[in-house]
């Protein structure tokens, strides 16, 4: 990855039974994340990103595996011996307590003198630019200003690696957004590893360096953001980040590459590169916003009905029931443009190569 690596976590399984027919919570699980890092657990509710979460803080003893930290092993280490501070959605702040007694209070229990932890919570303050409001109590403050006093609590000690467990799902969309981009901010200057926990895709792609999407105990994939939207490995990573259209092929192999036929009434040849792919049934797949709707008369292009239109403001979303039966998602800008496609219309659909992903059947 280019940098030393924070936290190791090799072939880890959790089970909370011996029952044989119940699935463990975490499956040999095995990650590397780096120093500096923003490391995003994605995954829908019950896929183990929170107890993953949970062992690396010391919360949940492994059954099975071994994490390090900064190259030492610490399965063995209690939660408070280990160089790692958690944020959670409760944001579990001191309501009696004045926001820089909160900040102060981590470092009260380290046995730092009053010099020291004065110094310390101002940098936390300025480094949340709540300054201002350092005297206040909880109750007076917002979600997202109370949020950030839950931050700059966890940062003070200075841990090797932040976790952050869900901490921006109280927040409307609105504050959740300005505070995404205060957690990028806050992560880069604070100069440490954060591993973050969410089931909100958009979240995870706007924040993250890396993803690690998850499902049913185990890492389906990990990549950058880019990596995960545009080359996902797995149907179900497809399917979880973003809008996504299936549509099942036969491969043949022509005279100058591999083509892709897709069968039942859409007699269209589409190139793909289809290394890897030995066998010839396979699932065709493409993001509505990948699509091109073009005039029906052209040729070589899936044919298909608009069954709903919807308006999402820059954008507008067609259904369509292709010649097969098989229902698509479409997309177009709408650039202040009216095509003035209805329900009803007959249109034909273009799939560039670059837009096609071939998926085993």
């Amino acid at each position: 990855m280019g940098h030393p690596t924070a936290i190791e976590v090799r072939n880890v399984s959790k089970r909370y039974s011996d029952d044989p027919g119940l699935a463990p919570a975490l499956d040999n699980v095995s990650v590397d994340i780096a120093d500096n890092e923003f490391f995003t657990l994605l995954g829908p509710s019950g896929c183990g990103k929170t107890t993953l979460l949970r062992t690396i803080a010391g919360f949940e003893q492994v059954s099975e595996g071994e994490i390090r930290l900064a190259g030492e092993p610490v399965n063995d280490l209690p939660p408070f011996k280990r160089r790692v501070n958690t944020v959670f959605q409760s944001y579990a702040l001191f309501p009696h307590m004045s926001v820089a007694q909160n900040i102060a209070f981590g470092l009260e229990m380290q046995g730092l003198d009053r010099k020291q932890i004065a110094q310390r919570v101002d940098e936390m303050l300025a480094l949340v630019q709540m300054q201002h409001l350092a005297q206040r109590k909880p109750a007076e403050l917002s979600g997202g200003q109370q949020q950030r006093v839950a931050l700059a609590r966890a940062l003070a000690p200075k841990p090797k690696v932040l976790l952050l467990d869900e901490p921006l799902s109280a927040l409307d969309l609105k504050l959740r957004k300005e505070m995404q981009v205060e957690l990028k901010r806050v992560q880069k200057e604070a100069g440490i590893t954060f591993i973050f926990v969410t089931h909100d895709q958009e979240e995870a792609l706007t924040l993250s360096d890396r993803i690690a999407v998850m499902s049913a105990g185990k890492i389906l994939q990990i990549g950058t953001p880019n990596d995960i939207y545009e080359r996902p490995q797995h149907r179900f990573v497809a399917q979880f980040i973003g809008d996504i259209n299936f549509l099942p092929g036969h491969l043949k192999r022509g005279q100058q590459n591999e083509k892709l036929f897709v069968p039942s009434g859409m007699p269209v040849e589409i190139p793909c590169p289809a290394q890897g792919f030995d066998g010839s049934s396979v699932q065709l797949a493409f993001r509505p916003e990948r699509s091109q709707l073009v005039d029906p008369a052209q040729p070589h292009h899936l044919r298909g009905v608009i069954e709903a239109v919807l308006y999402v403001g820059t954008a507008t979303l067609y259904q369509c029931r292709l010649n097969n039966d098989i229902k698509v998602m479409l997309r177009e800008n709408n650039e202040g443009l009216n095509r003035g496609r209805v329900v009803g219309d007959r249109v034909a659909v273009n799939l560039p190569p670059h837009a096609c992903l071939l998926m085993e059947a």
